[in-house]
């Protein structure tokens, strides 16, 4: 038998769904303080939360037996991933349990927003009869546009499509394939802001997507159009959004999310009559609560009674011994992935992940299961990790292949990385030195040799005298110091590559300086 703590309230068909299974029982004790708390948790095999009990410092620490750790929802803030992932505990969670429910309240508002419901009803309850000041718009015909094309933006679009709209998306990391697939027309991020007259956000807040509607990316929205932000709050300049609705530049904007949650009850945004809000309803519907009671209940049972994991959000234990062999493998797989993401100018459609010599000797799953989190990593709402990765890459219409071979040309043992988009291959091959330290040591036809650590620039530029040195001109007046530096050639090739190790990374001035060197075709940066 099996016990599991339900330790937060949970629907009626969620605990149904758990007594299905004989192995399980079920101690449903929800609301406990943690105290209280400690010797449920003691005897479990397993926990389920929504988003009240924290597993966290002395509740967990107590949780000695625990296995798994399921999140009704889709948010972990509440669960301490280091530590579980320290102790082998997997953590699961419901990531698309709720899209339908936060698909259909961007729709509630789209129609909101149209007929100004919230001052109808108010003006209504005033005994006022003010049909003539509350003349609407309709949806159909009007172009919307979605900002990030996961499993909620796609929700979105179908039931835009179906309101006879024209639906347009921005999602760089999501092929043209798979946006035609669902009947969407993919666009650039700034022809979807000056062309929509309705922009809907359902993307994850990053660090490259924070205020990603910034002032003037709003002050280019059409005149009259309106936003949609039910995803996450720091994706909106909130002060410029203020401004333009009273200035009459947007006609109006609908908000779910606020940077910050709960707002203050003096907060700016709410003088403005333009703007209407919901209290981060997303994903509070009867239907939802069930939806995640039942998918975390069949998630935990799967986990404990098969082992099989679904929608873990954090990397499964391993044998210490195999572990030990593997993570060298994984972490240099992890930033060679993270190179090709920065590479990659285009979505990618396939990858190829190869290990050669010995290396070919352990399964090649979780180095490439590793090279697909260091590419998506950082453009993604929920944790991506070995277990999740490629199953996400597949999601986003991405290839994802393994290939192992005894022979390796240079090297006792290789990884590869072959990547491919629209416009590009990309091959990036990389070695352990000492069998610890991850090297990079070629970059599509460029043989060169660098530590992935710290901060790197690369550069391609013309193969003449001179390049290297304006570059560190450049460098010396901004403060930065190069500790280490390769160049890499082509046989045949008039170009070549740098890969500088810098003392901290560079401001966009500086990179801006860079590039316009003149032998110089283009310049990135990378952080490890």
């Amino acid at each position: 038998m099996y016990k599991v703590f339900v330790a937060d309230k949970l629907s009626a068909e969620g605990i149904a769904a758990l007594k299905q299974y004989p192995e399980i029982e079920i101690d449903f004790a929800a609301g406990l303080s943690v105290a209280d708390a400690i010797p449920h948790a003691a005897a479990a095999d397993a926990i389920i939360v929504r988003s009240a009990t924290k597993i966290k410092g002395e509740l967990l620490a107590a949780a000695t037996k625990v296995k798994v750790i399921g999140r009704a929802g889709i948010g972990v803030d509440n669960v301490d991933l280091d530590a579980c992932t320290e102790r082998g505990i997997v953590v699961l969670n419901t990531p698309d349990a709720n899209a339908t429910t936060t698909a259909e309240l961007a729709i509630a508002h789209l129609f909101s927003l149209c007929r100004s419901l919230p001052a109808a009803d108010a003006s209504v309850r005033a005994g006022k009869w003010e049909r003539n000041s509350m003349v609407g718009t309709e949806v159909s015909g009007k172009t919307i546009g979605i900002v990030g094309f996961g499993t909620i933006g796609r929700l979105f679009a179908e039931r835009a499509r179906g309101l006879k709209m024209r639906v347009i998306g921005f999602d760089p990391f999501v092929t043209e394939a798979t946006f035609a697939e669902h009947g969407v027309e993919k666009v650039d991020l700034d022809t979807l802001v000056t062309t929509s007259d309705f922009i809907t956000l359902h993307c994850p807040v990053t660090k490259d997507t924070r205020g990603l509607l910034s002032r003037e990316r709003l002050q280019s929205m059409k005149k009259g159009a309106r936003l949609i932000n039910c995803a996450r709050g720091g994706l909106v300049d909130e002060a410029a959004l203020i401004e333009l609705v009273a200035s009459g530049h947007l006609a109006g904007a609908a908000l779910d999310v606020f940077e910050e949650e709960p707002p203050p009850a003096d907060s700016p945004l709410f003088k403005q009559a333009g703007i209407q809000f919901t209290p981060h309803l997303g994903a509070s519907t009867e239907e939802a609560q069930i939806a995640v009671g039942i998918e975390i209940a069949h998630q935990i049972a799967a986990f404990l009674i098969r082992g099989e994991v679904i929608n873990s959000v954090n990397v499964p234990s391993m044998a210490p011994d195999k572990l030990a062999k593997l993570s060298p493998y994984m972490d240099l797989a992890r930033k060679l992935g993270r190179l090709v993401c920065r590479m990659s100018e285009e979505p990618l459609s396939s990858v190829e992940v190869g290990v050669f010599g010995a290396a070919a000797n352990m399964s090649a799953h979780p180095i490439a299961s590793a090279a697909m989190v260091g590419m998506l990593c950082e453009h993604h709402a929920v944790p991506v990790n070995q277990i999740n990765a490629i199953h996400l890459a597949r999601r986003q219409g991405i290839t994802v292949t393994e290939v192992s071979s005894a022979d390796s040309r240079d090297y006792v043992s290789l990884v590869r990385i072959t990547a491919k988009n629209a416009k590009q291959t990309i091959c990036l091959e990389g070695t352990l030195f000492d069998e610890r330290h991850p090297r990079l040591v070629r970059v599509n036809d460029y043989e060169v040799e660098s530590a992935l650590e710290g901060q790197l620039l690369f550069t391609r530029h013309a193969d003449k005298p001179g390049v290297i040195g304006a570059l560190g001109e450049i460098l010396g007046r901004a403060g930065i110091n190069i500790s280490r530096m390769q160049v890499g050639v082509a046989r045949g090739s008039d170009r070549a590559i740098a890969v500088v190790g810098v003392s901290q990374p560079l401001e966009q001035g500086a990179l801006d300086q860079l590039t316009a060197i003149a032998a110089v075709d283009k310049v990135m940066q990378v952080g490890f």
